[in-house]
């Protein structure tokens, strides 16, 4: 499948099930009980996977809520890095400030430098860690699937690295469209636009995010079919 065809598929998915979409909703924003509703984003790219068109029923939530917490670990994992670099370059600022005779020139370049590493490498560890959750999903919630760095680099390469960013920028596009939208009908009608932001519009965004992910990793299958 093609991008479009990816995100076509993709936006339509959730809507036939907007009961589906309210009770993600209700479980993503109750601590603990939100690893329910990660299990079940999980699901969603399992389903694909087999070949499944519709939203899967909320049962079986002892694995829902066991997938969650993989989903949850694997994230916290992948951000080690990122948050390493993140404190040496606050150490590295706070070290400059203190000694501003000797590194006043340089400040503004040292934020801009360190700013632009951080982001880069944020977006790599992000790119990764999506098709390491997709990899999981594809050996039915192996914990240790996620972190087969070889596996998800060659998936990627299936998939086409010019594809991958594609869809990737086309969601975090997409994505600030969903918060402004959100924003939006919060200011207009205050409460009211911030229920339908937490029940309607994000869970919402959650699922089609689950569903083109899943589509995208299963598009790499296409491309190695003979012609």
């Amino acid at each position: 499948m093609e991008i479009g065809e990816i995100i076509s598929d993709s936006i339509k998915y959730p809507s036939a099930a907007w009961t589906k979409i309210i009770i993600l909703g209700v479980i993503l924003i109750i601590p603990i009980v939100n690893f329910i509703g990660l299990g079940y984003l999980f699901r969603i790219i399992k389903a694909t996977f087999a070949g499944i068109d519709e939203l899967p029923d909320f049962d079986e939530v002892g694995e829902l809520f066991i997938d969650g917490i993989k989903i949850f670990i694997v994230s916290l994992i992948y951000a080690i890095p990122v948050v390493i670099i993140g404190l040496i370059f606050t150490m590295l600022i706070g070290f400059g400030y203190q000694n501003t005779t000797t590194y006043a020139s340089f400040d503004m370049f040292a934020i801009l430098a360190g700013s632009l590493i951080y982001v880069i490498l944020a977006i790599i560890v992000g790119l990764i860690e999506f098709m390491a959750i997709a990899n999981m999903a594809l050996y039915e919630g192996e914990l240790g699937a996620a972190f087969k760095f070889s596996e998800v680099m060659d998936r990627i390469a299936m998939i086409g690295w010019g594809k991958y960013i594609g869809w990737y920028i086309i969601m975090v596009l997409l994505g600030l469209v969903a918060y402004a939208i959100a924003f939006g009908i919060s200011i207009i009608t205050f409460g009211i636009g911030i229920i339908v932001a937490i029940l309607l519009i994000y869970p919402y965004f959650s699922m089609f995010g689950a569903r083109s992910l899943a589509l995208l990793f299963a598009s790499s299958e296409e491309s190695q079919e003979p012609v």
